[in-house]
């Protein structure tokens, strides 16, 4: 089982694609339609990752999601941490201390100090950390960005301008609306 959930890869591409530059917020639902995963799911991570400030919202039928701040402002390990929280990756149960020759009763020289296994898993959480938090979601785009052919960028504006304007065409019927159409029904 992997220690990152797949919410992570669902939120980093999420992102990705607000590193561009259409102009209006992109819906949680547009997002996940893109890309082809479960709107459900991404609209649970939205929350998370504007509470840790990562992106803002706009209510109404235009709204949508924007980064909060520059893509090179937000590192990898911001996002990891907002939807992962910043739980650790190894979880020492101290099992040096349970050795059957000791008895119940472990001494000290098996127990001083931070167990082997758990400071190579320490050392191997720091440098994984220490690589997500350099890696901010500009680079991510750009190493994206430099693999897409020409126009692909072109096409994902498009592709947003539509179903902005699909969203922003579509309006609630009103009173007189519903009456007129009841009263079509009838006849």
């Amino acid at each position: 089982m992997a220690h990152l959930g797949n919410g992570v890869e669902y939120g980093l591409h999420c992102l990705l694609w607000l590193t561009g530059s259409h102009a209006e917020p992109a819906s949680s639902r547009d997002l996940a339609d893109l890309q082809g995963i479960s709107a459900s799911f991404v609209a649970k991570l939205f929350p998370r990752l504007e509470k840790a400030g990562l992106v803002e919202a706009t209510g109404g039928v235009r709204g949508g999601y924007r980064l909060a701040r520059p893509a090179d402002c937000i590192s990898v390990l911001d996002v990891v941490d907002a939807i992962e929280g910043s739980k650790p990756l190894f979880e020492c149960q101290e099992i040096r201390g349970r050795c059957a020759v000791f008895g119940g009763k472990p001494p000290a020289w098996s127990i001083d100090g931070v167990c082997g296994v758990h400071a190579v898993m320490l050392r191997a959480e720091q440098a994984m950390r220490r690589e997500l938090a350099r890696t901010t979601i500009a680079d991510l785009a750009a190493s994206t960005g430099k693999k897409a052919p020409d126009g692909f960028t072109q096409d994902i504006r498009s592709w947003f301008n539509a179903r902005w304007s699909a969203r922003t065409d579509t309006k609630a019927p009103t009173d007189s609306d519903r009456t007129a159409g009841r009263r079509r029904r009838k006849t």
